[in-house]
């Protein structure tokens, strides 16, 4: 007879199975982070420089603050494949899998190009948005939410790798839950109309229904 703690190491989920709750629960909260930020502010005139320039009333409003949409919707993009990976299998699974990678990989290029190395033109579109021309640099910070971004980026990301290598093992849904084909669905609703009304059970009869056919007509 099997050792009871033989039987229950036995069933504990080995290999790659035991990736799919950290990995999917990391990609869906990190891709929901990404999506949220990236309809943020991300850049901002600070609150010091607005006092000083007299724009202050301005504070929070599109004319003070650089948004990424770019990023916000690569972020959905995102948190919608990973909806989409949980319901379905083999092939299409995987190349979800591969663009949830490379949508968090856009986003996280977005993030680092706009808030690192764009930052002057961001200040340039800006003054011309005020109209203060006579600003020639404009002192532009990194938000909250711009860090925030940057981490579920990188968070999504590896997410994202993760589920292509692992995929493959993660448990999968039961054709159970599939569409039912139309052969099979015909030939139920025939069997079910085929029989007398007392004898159809509540199942039959709706699948008449569903069909078009009066299950009360011999």
């Amino acid at each position: 007879m099997p050792d009871p703690a033989t039987r229950t190491s036995d069933t504990r989920p080995s290999g790659p199975r035991r990736t799919f709750g950290p990995v999917v629960l990391l990609g869906l909260a990190a891709s929901g982070g990404v999506a949220l930020a990236g309809h943020k502010g991300m850049l901002a005139l600070p609150e010091d420089f607005l006092k000083s320039a007299g724009l202050i009333s301005l504070q929070g409003q599109d004319g003070t603050i650089v948004e990424f949409p770019l990023a916000g919707a690569l972020g959905l993009v995102s948190l919608a494949c990973w909806g989409v990976l949980l319901v379905t299998r083999g092939v299409v699974r995987r190349a979800v899998a591969v663009i949830a990678a490379l949508a968090s990989l856009g986003v996280l290029a977005v993030v680092v190009i706009g808030g690192f190395f764009q930052v002057d033109d961001a200040a340039a579109d800006l003054s011309t948005r005020l109209g203060a021309s006579s600003f020639d640099d404009l002192p532009l910070e990194r938000t909250g939410w711009f860090w925030v971004a940057l981490v579920a980026a990188v968070a999504a990301f590896a997410a994202g790798v993760a589920a292509v290598r692992f995929v493959g093992g993660w448990p999968e849904m039961g054709t159970r839950y599939d569409a039912p084909t139309g052969a099979g669905s015909t030939s139920g609703s025939a069997e079910g109309a085929a029989k007398e009304p007392e004898e159809q059970s509540n199942l039959d009869l709706w699948k008449s229904l569903d069909e078009g056919t009066d299950p009360t007509e011999k």
